[in-house]
């Protein structure tokens, strides 16, 4: 009986209800050791199974950390007789985690959505609770995809408990419960049940601070009376109870024990191969059984509790465990649990360890478990005889780490490489294919992985700077690749030397990059120069993600937006959900700049979602300036401001154009031009993001009658628009130009050039100037037309203010504005508008669920809910609406 829990228990008991109605949910219970974790998955699982759940569980081993999907096999293998009725390519990444086959490269989030598919086929036929115990200790290849599913289970009748210790087992976003400690009350009726005397109680309540695992075991023979004293923490004292228990066995069991903690798995056949070795055997572990600190079944070894475990590791010399490590080498017949043990059986430098551990990473690697292959490199860097070695397998490690998410990790440990490699590498290093030369190689290597990492933790500028002067160094095709590099990154974070440098440097080495020399003379201000390298750039660019880049940058939006959605569409197909955020972040820019500004948003989720799920914090913060460009057009002062604010400082020039076209549309002048100006004046200097804010700048200087202060942005604007092959760029320099020069001619000229397509909310603020032109030279009668057409499209895109902004000057000009379309009562979420464009284009629920990444059932949850919204009762009515 649970005393003290009812709160919990309601909680898990509305989780497991939920569920019984094809609803989800996930909970995170938290809390120090011995605070009654177990206790509660225990009882839920009990409950679960008694309405008819199907339960399936999960426990993390210290032991096996670091051992690849250690933790995932244990819910696989009891369920390997569903894989196959899996999509292939999920159903494959999941029979590589149990070792049936090859990862082949595939995407590490590919076992995440697999599991989700998996899970959801299961409760298919019963609803299924999900139970993860010692969560903190799950290796991270199990960790990830377990948090993946989570994050997307929605109407699948999956229910989701992960209980942890306070720290180790990060799950932002959802939801915790924090079990308390047991008041005297509680703990009285707790010492009860295990018949501890009235007289006894207080002390032991004293002593245990109201922690169960405590109160029962300084219950037993009143340990804690001389326990408590000695150790402050709670779980300190319990530890050393069960030392104290441990001690007291026979030396054999203790060996045993030891043997069982050091094994992890609770293996009794290896167990017993390893204690044969050792002298022992299975009945030596008899006094431990009948002490209630081990289980022992026909197949498995288990401890009551993972502090006895602890106990009987870390209370024995260190010689001790390094034989019984040995042993359990010996017996292993798995390589792969070979090298689980080596590294804590080996003391000393051995080349054919360290080669058995590199191999093992390598297998690991395959797998997409990059944390246990970066663990696995590192150690076999540790025990490498030479320092050649020793930098190869780090370096490895570091990639690794890098694949792996772990930003922070990979530069530490490329670092750690580059200092041996360094050692080495010699003044022969560009003598061609010498082994100097080779390892110099690797150094390049080190280099981009060292840079990646820091770009990635918000260190652009040291990226850069880094590639820069390492690429002269390197061989030529790395160097080439570095400087490349360097040249897009000093491009984001607005270094106009270093983008110069990177192109002469590419020059100097025979590559005529017409990406990088483009750059650099747009970052000089040589427009007539830099697009139209660009622009031939991108019409024969090789590699997608700098065609992408290229393309944003030369506002080439209908070229932007099909390489988007072809990259998209090949990620899903492929499962590279990893690479996603990115590609959908540049797709949203790309239909912001379109106008579909639901589209942005349902693509902005749904990179947010991966992104979270997948350490890729960075990412978010670049993904909250596309919705903070909605919110400025939208009039949403208060959430574009806080967006903003959340972007990084790489972002600042777009935050300050984002800002200053919020302030232009709420009619704050001055503080939008001062920005502008400002940020052309700072160091940060990104000629694309500021030259779209060139209009705004004209604009607002015009507004304030002060015309000098444009002429600067004008001049820009027109050389950039010269250079240009983009009419959308062209029609807004005309607008300007209009604007600036009281000229109708160049007003009618750039809406000519707006209908041959581009930026919506572009051609319709040019309408509403012209329509404002004309009204102030006494032709109201002609400014109705492009009033009401510039009024419809801010209402299409809601664009707040510059919607009253258009209806003021159609009242000014003695007209009645045309109503809007009212907008639905209960307007979808992005990720219905996703499902209901996919669903309308033909696609079955299954496609669906494979392109999003979701179940089945959710995808048919967000249609269920997406009908009323949408005035229809059934998908064949979907052929009909207009969903843009």
């Amino acid at each position: 009986m649970l005393y003290g829990r009812s709160t919990e228990q309601v909680e898990l008991e509305s989780l497991i209800s939920a569920a019984l109605e094809g609803h989800s949910g996930v909970l995170v219970v938290r809390g120090e050791a011995g605070i009654g974790k177990t206790a509660l998955l225990d009882w839920a699982a009990g409950t679960a199974a008694g309405h008819g759940l199907r339960v399936v569980r999960v426990t993390g081993v210290e032991p096996e950390a670091d051992l690849a999907f250690g933790g995932l096999t244990q819910l696989l293998w009891p369920l390997h007789d569903r894989l196959d009725a899996l999509p292939g390519p999920q159903a494959a990444a999941l029979k590589a985690v149990l070792g049936a086959e090859s990862a082949g490269g595939r995407d590490r989030f590919l076992t995440g959505l697999a599991l989700l598919t998996l899970l959801a086929d299961l409760a298919e036929d019963v609803p299924v609770l999900c139970l993860v115990d010692d969560a903190q200790w799950l290796d991270q290849a199990s960790a990830e995809p377990l948090l993946f599913a989570a994050r997307r289970l929605a109407a699948e009748g999956v229910a989701m408990v992960f209980a942890t210790r306070e720290d180790g087992f990060a799950a932002p976003g959802l939801g915790e419960l924090r079990p308390s400690r047991l008041d005297g009350r509680d703990s009285a009726r707790l010492l009860a049940e295990h018949g501890v005397a009235p007289v006894r109680r207080e002390k032991i309540i004293s002593e245990s601070a109201g922690n169960p695992l405590a109160l029962i075991e300084f219950a037993a023979g009143q340990r804690g009376q001389s326990a408590g004293p000695l150790f402050p923490q709670v779980a300190d004292r319990v530890l050393a109870s069960f030392r104290a228990q441990i001690g007291r066995l026979p030396e054999r069991t203790r060996l045993m024990m030891l043997m069982a903690a050091a094994e992890g798995r609770g293996d009794l056949a290896l167990l017993l191969r390893a204690a044969h070795l050792m002298g022992t055997g299975l009945d030596d572990l008899e006094e431990a059984e009948r002490a209630g600190l081990i289980q022992v079944t026909e197949s498995a070894v288990t401890f009551r509790h993972p502090l006895i475990a602890t106990a009987a590791y870390q209370g024995t010399a260190s010689a001790r465990r390094v034989a019984v490590h040995r042993a359990l080498v010996e017996a292993a017949e798995d390589p792969d649990c070979r090298a689980h043990h080596l590294p804590a059986a080996t003391m000393e430098p051995d080349a054919g360890v360290a080669s058995e551990l590199a191999a093992a990473a390598a297998r690991a690697g395959a797998r997409t478990a990059y944390t246990a292959a970066a663990h696995l490199y590192e150690q076999a860097a540790r025990l490498a005889v030479t320092g050649r070695d020793q930098a190869g397998w780090l370096a490895r490690a570091a990639a690794a780490a890098l694949s792996g998410g772990h930003a922070g990790q990979a530069a530490e440990l490329a670092g750690r490489a580059e200092v041996l490699a360094g050692h080495f590498a010699g003044s022969t290093a560009r003598q061609g294919p010498s082994s100097e030369g080779g390892h110099h190689d690797a150094v390049a290597e080190l280099t981009s992985v060292r840079a990646a990492a820091m770009f990635e933790l918000g260190q652009e500028e040291k990226a850069v700077h880094l590639l820069l002067d390492r690429a002269d160094r390197a061989a030529p095709p790395q160097g080439t690749v570095m400087l490349r590099t360097g040249a897009t990154y000093a491009w984001l974070t607005g270094d106009e030397a270093a983008v110069s440098a990177a192109a002469r440097k590419l020059a100097a080495l025979g590559d005529s990059d017409r990406m990088a020399e483009g750059l650099a003379h747009l970052m000089r201000a040589d427009y007539a120069r830099g697009l139209p390298l660009l622009t031939d750039f991108l019409d024969s660019a090789p590699d997608t993600e700098r065609a992408l880049f290229t393309g944003m940058i030369i506002g080439d939006d209908a070229a932007t937006m099909a390489l988007a959605t072809a990259e998209v569409a090949r990620c899903r197909e492929q499962g590279l959900i990893g690479a996603l955020p990115q590609v959908l972040q540049i797709l949203a820019q790309t239909q912001v700049w379109a106008g579909l500004h639901r589209d942005a948003e349902a693509a902005v989720a749904e990179a947010t979602g991966i992104a979270c799920g997948t350490g890729l914090q960075q990412r978010i913060a670049w993904l909250n300036g596309v919705l903070a460009r909605i919110a400025a057009i939208e009039g949403d002062e208060s959430r574009c401001r806080r967006l903003v604010g959340e972007t990084p400082d790489a972002y600042r020039a777009t935050g300050d154009v984002i800002l200053s076209l919020l302030e232009l549309s709420m009619g704050d002048h001055e503080s939008a031009l001062d920005r502008l100006e400002a940020a052309w004046a700072g160091p940060v200097r990104n000629a694309a993001v500021l030259l779209s804010s060139a209009p705004d700048q004209i604009e607002a200087a015009v507004r304030l009658a002060q015309p000098h202060r444009a002429e600067e942005p004008l001049r820009r604007l027109r050389a950039w628009a010269q250079a240009s092959a983009q009419p959308w760029v062209q029609a807004v320099a005309l607008r300007c130009q209009a604007l600036t020069g009281d000229d109708e001619v160049s007003f009618r000229a750039a809406l000519t050039l707006h209908e041959r397509g581009g930026r919506p909310f572009e051609h319709a603020r040019t309408q509403l100037l012209y329509g404002e032109w004309l009204r102030r030279a006494r032709r109201p009668g002609d400014a109705g037309a492009p009033l009401h057409a510039a009024l419809e499209t801010f209402a299409r895109l809601d664009a707040a203010p510059w919607i009253t902004r258009a209806r003021s000057e159609l009242h000014a000009s003695g007209e009645s504005p045309r109503a809007a379309h009212p907008a639905p009562a209960a307007p979808l979420t992005p990720r219905e508008l996703h499902v209901v464009r996919l669903a309308a284009a033909g696609r079955s629920s299954r496609e669906i669920a494979a392109q999003l990444f979701l179940s089945t059932r959710t995808v048919e949850y967000h249609l269920y809910k997406a009908y009323p919204k949408l005035g229809i009762t059934s998908r064949r009515e979907l052929s009909r609406l207009n969903l843009t």
